[in-house]
C-alpha cells in the first residue's frame, strides 16, 4: 500500500495531464470530437430502450417499491439512470484491464511509476462519466425533479472511481501477463450486463434468495445507488445487508488488488 501511495506521491498533476492526453487520443481525427462520448452511450441506451419499451410491449414501465408503496417509473428514465454508472463500470473494467498492455512503453522505455497507469486511465473514464452525469440530472430535473437526496452522488461516484481502481491494481497486471485473461473478461461482460440490475428492477426478484444474490454484485449496487439517489429519494445504504456485502466486498477488492500488484509488477518488464 505504502509503495503505491509513493507512486502516487508527486504524481498527481502528471496523472491529470495524461488522462486528459487518453480522451484527446480517444476521440482524436474524428469530427465531433468529444460529442462521441455522449453519441454512443445515448445511441445504445435508445436501442435498449426500443427493444423493451416497444420491441416487448408487456415490458413498459418499471414498478418499483418504495417504503412500502408501489410507484411506476418511466423505463427510458430507469434505463437512463442504470446506463450511466454501467458505462463508465463497463469502460474501467475493459480498459483498467487493458492498461498496462497499451502503455507498455511508459513500463519498458521510461522509468515510471506502473501504478499511476491505471489511475489516469481510469481516471479518463471519470472525465466522460461526469459529463453523462450532468446530461443524465439535466433531463431527470426537467422530467421528474430532483431532491437533495442527489447530493449523495458525491459520494457514490468517488466509491465507484476507487473500487475500480483498486480492482485494476489486480486485472491490469494478469491482463499484461496474459492475453487469454483479457479476451476472458471481453467474454464476460455481456453476461455481467445481464447479470446486474441495469435494465430491471434487481430488487423485483422471483424469490428473496435470488435477491440476496444480487446483493453480491457490485456493479448491481452501484447502478441501484444512483437510482435511489435520483430516483427512489432515498439514501442508498438503505439496506444494510446489502451495504454490509459490499463494504467487504470493497474491502476485500482493495487487499486483493495490493496482494495481485505487489506480486506481479517487478516481472511485467521482462513479461513486455
Amino acid at each position: 500500500m505504502f509503495d503505491i501511495f509513493s507512486e502516487h506521491k508527486g504524481f498527481f498533476g502528471q496523472i491529470v495531464r495524461l488522462a486528459k492526453n487518453e480522451l484527446i487520443k480517444t476521440y482524436k481525427g474524428s469530427a465531433i470530437g468529444p460529442l462521441w462520448a455522449v453519441v454512443k452511450p445515448s445511441f445504445t441506451l435508445f436501442v435498449y430502450w426500443f427493444a423493451f419499451a416497444l420491441g416487448f410491449k408487456k415490458a413498459g414501465n418499471v414498478e418499483v417499491d418504495i417504503n412500502g408503496m408501489t410507484v411506476v417509473f418511466d423505463r427510458f428514465m430507469f434505463m437512463l439512470v442504470g446506463f450511466v454508472p454501467w458505462f463508465f463500470m463497463q469502460d474501467s473494467i475493459i480498459f483498467g484491464m487493458k492498461s498496462i498492455r497499451t502503455n507498455r512503453h511508459f513500463v519498458t522505455k521510461i522509468s515510471f511509476p506502473v501504478s499511476t497507469i491505471m489511475s489516469y486511465t481510469i481516471l479518463s473514464k471519470l472525465y466522460v462519466h461526469v459529463l453523462l452525469c450532468a446530461v443524465m440530472l439535466v433531463i431527470v430535473q426537467l422530467v421528474l425533479g430532483l431532491s437533495l437526496y442527489v447530493l449523495q452522488i458525491l459520494v457514490i461516484m468517488p466509491l465507484m472511481f476507487l473500487f475500480f481502481i483498486f480492482l485494476s491494481w489486480s486485472t491490469a497486471p494478469m491482463g499484461a501477463f496474459s492475453a487469454d485473461f483479457e479476451n476472458m473478461v471481453m467474454s464476460v461482460m455481456s453476461g455481467i450486463f445481464w447479470l446486474s440490475g441495469i435494465i430491471y428492477n434487481s430488487y423485483d426478484m422471483p424469490t428473496t434468495t435470488l435477491g440476496h444474490i444480487m446483493y453480491l454484485n457490485p456493479i448491481n449496487f452501484f447502478a441501484n445507488a444512483y437510482r435511489k439517489a435520483i430516483l427512489y429519494n432515498q439514501f442508498f445504504w438503505n439496506k444494510p445487508a446489502e451495504t454490509i456485502i459490499f463494504v467487504a466486498e470493497f474491502v476485500l477488492v482493495f487487499v486483493l488488488g495490493l496482494f495481485n500488484y505487489n506480486r506481479l509488477r517487478k516481472k511485467i518488464p521482462d513479461v513486455l
